[in-house]
C-alpha cells in the first residue's frame, strides 16, 4: 500500500543549492520571507519556516552560506572543488545519518543533528549533494554559465557532453554572436 504522505519525488537538495546560491547572487540582501518560500518550495515544511523557527538572524547566516556555496559553484577544477567539499564537510561535522520527519521520505542529513542552525544544515547538505554528483560524474558537472552576459550558475547532469552555458538560451545567443563576429571579420 503507498503512502500518501510521503512526496512523490525524493529531496533534491542540489537544485535547492543551485535556485538558493542563484537568488542570493542576484539579490544579496534576499529578505527572510523570500528565502523561506525558496525553501518551503523544496520542501520545508511551513512550521519550520515561521519567523520564531527562521529568524532573521537565520535568514543572514543561511545568505552568508549560500554565498560560500556559491563560489564552490563557480569552481571548474576537479581537485580544488573536491578540497573545498572535503573542507566543508569537516567544518560542519558531517556524520552522515537517515532522517525521516515531517511526513517526509526517508532521506541523509549530514549536520550536526537536531542542534544545527540554518546555515550549517544548507553548507553540510550543500557539501554532500556536490560530493554526492561530483564522484558520480568523476568530474565537476556544474558551473558558472561561459556567458558574458550572464553568470547564472547551474548543474549539468543531464545527458551529453559537459555544459558550459546555463540554458539553450545563453548557449543559441553565444553561438549567433561569434557567428555574427566571424562573418564581420571575414567581409
Amino acid at each position: 500500500m503507498k503512502d500518501e504522505t510521503l512526496p512523490r519525488r525524493g529531496f533534491r537538495p542540489a537544485e535547492r543549492l543551485i535556485e538558493l546560491a542563484n537568488a542570493v547572487r542576484a539579490d544579496p540582501g534576499l529578505p527572510r520571507g523570500a528565502l523561506a518560500e525558496l525553501l518551503a518550495r523544496h520542501g520545508e515544511s511551513p512550521e519550520d519556516l515561521t519567523e520564531q523557527a527562521f529568524s532573521p538572524d537565520d535568514a543572514v547566516r543561511l545568505r552568508a552560506a549560500a554565498a560560500r556555496l556559491a563560489a564552490l559553484l563557480a569552481e571548474s577544477d576537479t581537485d580544488l572543488a573536491a578540497h573545498a567539499i572535503n573542507a566543508l564537510l569537516a567544518e560542519c561535522g558531517a556524520r552522515p545519518h537517515l532522517s525521516r520527519h515531517g511526513g517526509h521520505a526517508w532521506h541523509l542529513h549530514v549536520d550536526r543533528g537536531e542542534d544545527a542552525d540554518w546555515a550549517d544544515w544548507f553548507l553540510a547538505s550543500g557539501a554532500l549533494a556536490l560530493a554526492q554528483i561530483l564522484t558520480e560524474y568523476g568530474r565537476v558537472p556544474w558551473g558558472e554559465c561561459a556567458s558574458a552576459r550572464c553568470g547564472t550558475l547551474y548543474l549539468g547532469t543531464g545527458p551529453g557532453s559537459a555544459r558550459r552555458y546555463c540554458s539553450t538560451a545563453c548557449a543559441t545567443r553565444e553561438r549567433v554572436a561569434a557567428h555574427r563576429r566571424r562573418k564581420r571579420a571575414g567581409g
